[in-house]
């Protein structure tokens, strides 16, 4: 080993080269790698370097280096509480390592930023730079608006897959997980899957929709997609379960709202061997016949469960599953066990009467007023006849035979299953998806995601995974606290705020030192099963 010289015959330049030989004992014979340091100098004989070479050498020497504390510099007195309990929270959950892994550049703004979204409610990343100066969080530093733009746009698709790969890997194998969608307006006509749609909140501007799946008993999120606002939740089901197999999803259980019913989609989920549970409609034949046949069982002693003051019937029946090969050209048709769950609730049904009337009057009002909502468009033909004549002028005359049809299934529910026939083990766990419903109110109106107020389609995606972490956090927390049925006591905010009050003093030549932890405090930690901070 040593350092060699080359003189290149046209330029009359000589370059030095470090020289390290070896000999192949193999093929008896000598190799040897050479790597350019720089140029002779002529005059002097010195080398020149023509790169930073031993700079480049020491450089990535201390990049190699584990990142310890950072130095104190001056005198600062931060809130750490909170910040604390999400640390540990990463900790339990794994988000910390899989983000890490995931996106080792910018894990720690992703975090603070989502620290932020939680701990300030409703506020706008414009106020990050005041409300990091107070608190203790895992970059340390601002982020400015500029900076805020430039993360979102760096977390790329292949990294947000890994990381919902990872956080899958940490679920239960056995547990159902709930898949639901919403839809978020928005004011942009730049972003492409921003589209006119059915909105489920009525809002008349245009919209992406939002796919979200949830563990059911862990209570978390691990999975979203953003959907074109027009996609129907009908149209989604085939695209999770191609996903699923990308991801290497084995043995997945399902949950399902019964807007996802269609015929093609339990065919679907059949196919690739996914147990499920979804609604169904009760204007279904199938569902019809066996519901006519059942009424009177449905309201047995026997068959009522006073957890869920619901009785409830089980009956097994077969699907005609379908499966097109077009390998072969043909169509495999057979028969598939499923069971046919049927529910009928007392306080649904003086619920169901009570909201049908109010929508009805609500029908009669705008035919009568001239008013005209689209999504009841269908409603208004099937519940009144309106007839105008030049004397009498506008007659509105209600069609009670359709009422009293509507009326005669009130109370009534069905839900459908290729795994689960005991009705009560299948409505709870049907019942479960109300933490996806409640995960989007938190999206929407805590995490301050009612609205797209992004102008570019990878800042969209960056900041939905952002949030989508921030998410992860949340249901943490609200999970913990209604196990631990601190709802009695505490609202989420006040028990952030409480929490936040524990701060941190830090001095040049004396270290970090924790303020005050009350003994309220220790049990809220201790409840969320969280440690409480100690230094």
């Amino acid at each position: 080993m040593g350092i060699v010289y080359h003189t290149n015959k046209q330029t009359g330049i000589t370059y030095a080269y470090e020289n390290k030989a070896y000999w192949d004992k193999e093929k008896q014979q000598s190799r040897s790698k050479r790597k350019l340091i720089g140029k002779v100098d002529p005059t002097t004989g010195k080398i020149v370097p023509t790169r930073p070479y031993k700079k480049r050498e020491s450089s990535i020497g201390e990049r190699s280096k584990k990142p310890g504390p950072l130095p104190i510099t001056r005198m600062k007195r931060s809130f750490y509480g909170a910040s604390h309990l999400f640390d540990e929270i990463g900790k339990i959950t794994g988000v910390f390592d899989d983000l890490k892994g995931c996106f080792p550049d910018t894990y720690r703004q992703i975090l603070s930023v989502a620290y932020y979204l939680i701990l300030e409610e409703n506020n706008s990343l414009s106020r990050f730079s005041h409300w990091q100066k107070l608190h203790i969080h895992p970059y340390s530093d601002d982020i400015p608006s500029q900076r805020s733009s430039e993360l979102f746009q760096s977390i790329d698709e292949e990294g947000r897959m890994s990381f919902f790969e990872k956080q899958a890997k940490r679920r239960i194998e056995q547990e159902y997980w709930a898949f639901d969608t919403t839809s978020i307006s928005s004011y942009s006509d730049i972003l492409s899957q921003v589209k006119k749609g059915k909105n489920k909140e009525h809002d008349r501007l245009p919209q992406i929709n939002l796919a979200l799946l949830f563990g059911e008993q862990s209570g978390l999120p691990f999975y979203y997609r953003k959907l074109p606002g027009n996609i129907s939740d009908v149209s989604t089901v085939k695209q999770l379960v191609r996903e699923f197999d990308i991801l290497g999803y084995k043995k997945v259980k399902v949950v399902l709202d019964r807007g996802f019913y269609s015929k093609n989609n339990i065919n679907a989920l059949y196919q690739n061997h996914q147990k499920f549970i979804i609604g169904v409609k009760l204007e279904l034949q199938y569902v019809k016949t066996v519901l006519d046949e059942e009424r009177e069982n449905l309201k047995l002693w026997s068959n009522l469960q006073t957890q869920f003051g619901a009785y409830g019937v089980c009956r097994t029946i077969e699907w005609d599953y379908e499966q097109e090969r077009p390998y072969k050209g043909d169509v495999l048709k057979e028969k598939r066990r499923a069971y046919l769950l049927l529910f009928y609730n007392p306080e649904k049904a003086a619920k169901d009467q009570a909201d049908m009337n109010e929508y009805l009057t609500g029908l009669y009002n705008d035919l009568k007023e001239g008013r005209h909502r689209d999504y009841c468009a269908k409603d208004y033909s099937k519940y009144f006849e309106v007839t105008e004549t030049p004397k009498r002028g506008r007659k509105i005359e209600p069609k009670e035979e359709a009422m009293l049809a509507a009326a005669k299934n009130y109370g009534y529910f069905a839900l459908l299953s290729n795994e689960v026939k005991d009705p009560y083990t299948a409505l709870s766990i049907y019942r479960s998806k109300d933490v996806v419903e409640k995960a989007f109110v938190n999206l929407k109106d805590r995490l301050n995601f009612r609205r797209i107020q992004v102008s570019s389609e990878l800042s969209l995606n960056g900041k939905l995974f952002v949030e989508f972490v921030a998410l992860i956090y949340l249901s943490y927390v609200k999970k913990k606290m209604q196990e631990a049925n601190l709802f009695e006591k505490w609202t989420l905010q006040g028990l952030l705020d409480e929490l936040d009050t524990i701060e941190l003093f830090e001095a040049p030549e004396h270290g970090r030192i924790l303020g005050e932890v009350t003994k309220k405090q220790v049990e809220i930690y201790q409840s969320l099963e969280v440690q409480p901070p100690s230094l």
